[in-house]
């Protein structure tokens, strides 16, 4: 029996939700090979994918406190755990522990929210590690940071990239299409914070010609996050030539990326870079940062900017909105690269991996 963080899969929105809801699907999707799954969580994700292999164990308690009852139940039921959505639940597990690490950009002092949410994730994370028996990382720019940070976890972190999200396949329905921009505009995604980088964006834009932002308005989607000031500013500074969407649901995420001239994402750093695989599978031409992760997902399908120089940013947008082909090209690369991304592949490492963690507790046992 395999125990998993579930509380993200009922969480609207992208992020860790997303990733545990494709895991799970994917888990589903898998002929039955014996493997039975217990999902933690305080509330169920109404998923009608999920058959009789999977069970819920709903812990209505607080941080700490659930962190605690789910690690004691799962102590009880489970060879092995799935720390999903925090670091916190391995501390108190007997069992072997697998945490997922997305990111360190909390370490990144232009990233982080203050001085304190690194010394948290610091000893959190830092406790955790030396309790896991292994670590998923869902790229390898984050498999090195996390090693540069804590060198004793490099030999227990597994490398498990992500997938593109299923329900970017579907359409969204009519009234919902109805209000999504005309096709032609630039497009942003993420959440509203620094590390997103809209206001180079911003800038970068604005020194476009009249002509070019005449024709390729600005959009904007992503729910607010942190230290969001200056980052409206620069948005609202652009007047009708933007339009902030806020949250929209996966199908006319999906439009808006059909729709758009080029997908921008000029991030300062990311632990995947999801929304450039989804663009990508979508068949947008892809604007995106040479830093981090982002070119282990892009490979060779994107235009890269250097997101520390407004310049270098405005150059790649001329670049792909004054030339057609080159569009129609990245495009092309770009469905051809997001192919090369699976949430099964993803999901068939985790499982690989939970299963190697319960086998040496096993052999330790012998």
């Amino acid at each position: 029996m395999i125990g998993i963080d579930a509380r993200a899969a009922a969480e609207v929105g992208a992020g860790r939700g997303r990733v545990v809801r494709e895991l799970l699907r994917a888990l589903a999707a898998r002929e039955d090979d014996g493997h039975r799954y217990i999902l933690y969580a305080r509330e169920k994700w109404a998923e009608e994918t999920l058959d009789a292999r999977f069970q819920w164990r709903l812990i209505a308690a607080r941080d700490p406190w659930w962190h605690a009852l789910s690690a004691r139940a799962a102590n009880r039921e489970c060879a092995a755990f799935l720390s999903s959505n925090s670091y916190l639940t391995v501390w108190f597990l007997r069992i072997p522990a697998v945490p997922i690490v997305y990111d360190l950009t909390t370490f990144a002092p232009s990233m982080r929210p203050n001085r304190r949410s690194t010394l948290i994730e610091r000893a959190t994370l830092g406790y955790a590690l030396r309790r896991s028996t292994a670590v998923l990382a869902i790229s390898q720019a984050t498999a090195d940071a996390l090693i540069e940070h804590f060198p004793g976890a490099a030999a227990d972190t597994v490398v498990a990239p992500l997938g593109v999200a299923s329900g970017l396949g579907s359409a969204p329905n009519p009234a919902e299409a109805a209000q999504l921009p005309s096709a032609g505009f630039v497009l942003a995604v993420g959440t509203l914070e620094p590390r997103k980088n809209l206001p180079r964006l911003v800038a970068a834009y604005s020194s476009l010609d009249a002509d070019m932002q005449r024709r390729h308005p600005l959009v904007v989607v992503g729910a607010l996050g942190w230290d969001t000031g200056e980052t409206l500013s620069a948005l609202r500074s652009l007047g009708d030539r933007c339009t902030l969407l806020g949250y929209v649901s996966d199908a006319a995420l999906a439009e808006l990326y059909r729709r758009c001239a080029t997908f921008c994402y000029p991030s300062l750093g990311e632990g995947f870079g999801l929304p450039v695989l989804e663009a990508m599978a979508a068949g947008a031409a892809v604007i995106t940062s040479n830093i981090s992760s982002l070119p282990e997902v892009g490979g060779d399908a994107v235009e890269y900017v250097d997101p520390d120089r407004v310049a270098s940013i405005a150059d790649g947008l001329r670049h792909v909105l004054g030339d057609e082909a080159h569009r129609a090209d990245l495009a092309t690369r770009g469905r051809a690269r997001a192919s090369e991304f699976s949430w099964e592949r993803f999901a068939a490492t985790t499982l690989a991996t939970l299963d190697t963690a319960a086998a040496t507790r096993r052999a330790d046992r012998a």
